[in-house]
């Protein structure tokens, strides 16, 4: 088998096993590019910015949209004490009042500066994927990691993006012995819808310790 071929096969193999982003495990479109998946994904962001299993925060925010809070001001209406105990039970309970907290603060910040609307940061940064990445990070609890899983889903909207892969994505990806760029990921798999679920499997790969299940499989 040639090196080429092997690639395409490893890829294969975690596509098949990992077939869906997150965004697309939790039904969000963010190729809408449209207020309200925009800032689910933020959430999302947000929650798996902790140390903590990215399943227990992939529950943690069903269950906050499965409470109707699917857009800023849907969660704005609602208390820290609410927050907290939808946190709290579905698997995040060493988090729920921080995370409450910070969710406070980022609809606060995403109202005041961009009007609930995150295309408004996007504009308002030049549409420079730099400056959107500093913008993105004044939101409690978005850091390097955050920013990096946001940015892993919206390059599907954000073409400025295109083709991105993040440091997680990149060092799983190297393990497989794939090369660890957007552009080589993006060849492999195909067309930049399928990249965020080719990143994403690399980075479940690694979290569930699944490289010799997915090498096996591709040979």
């Amino acid at each position: 088998m040639t090196a080429k071929a092997s690639e395409k096969a490893i890829v294969k193999a975690v596509l098949e096993r990992y077939p869906e982003s997150y965004a697309e495990m939790l039904h969000i479109d963010v190729a809408k590019n449209t207020p309200a998946p925009l800032f689910q994904w933020l959430v999302c962001a947000l929650l798996m910015s902790a140390r903590i299993s990215a399943d227990k925060a992939q529950e943690a925010a069903k269950a906050l949209f499965d409470a109707g809070w699917t857009t800023p001001e849907k969660m704005a209406a609602t208390s820290w004490e609410e927050r907290v105990k939808v946190l709290n039970e579905n698997g995040y309970a060493r988090y729920d009042e921080s995370t409450a907290r910070y969710l406070a603060d980022t609809l606060d910040l995403l109202k005041d500066e961009y009007g609930g609307d995150l295309r408004r940061l996007r504009d308002k940064a030049g549409r420079d994927p730099g400056e959107q990445r500093k913008r993105l990070k004044a939101f409690k609890g978005i850091g390097e990691t955050g920013a990096d899983i946001f940015f892993r889903e919206v390059q599907i909207a954000w073409e400025e993006h295109y083709p991105f892969c993040d440091a997680r994505a990149a060092k799983a990806a190297e393990s497989l012995g794939l090369t660890g760029d957007g552009k080589s990921l993006s060849a492999l798999a195909g067309s930049r819808k399928a990249l965020p679920r080719l990143l994403t499997g690399l980075v479940r790969t690694d979290f569930d310790k699944a490289k010799d299940d997915i090498l096996e499989a591709a040979t």
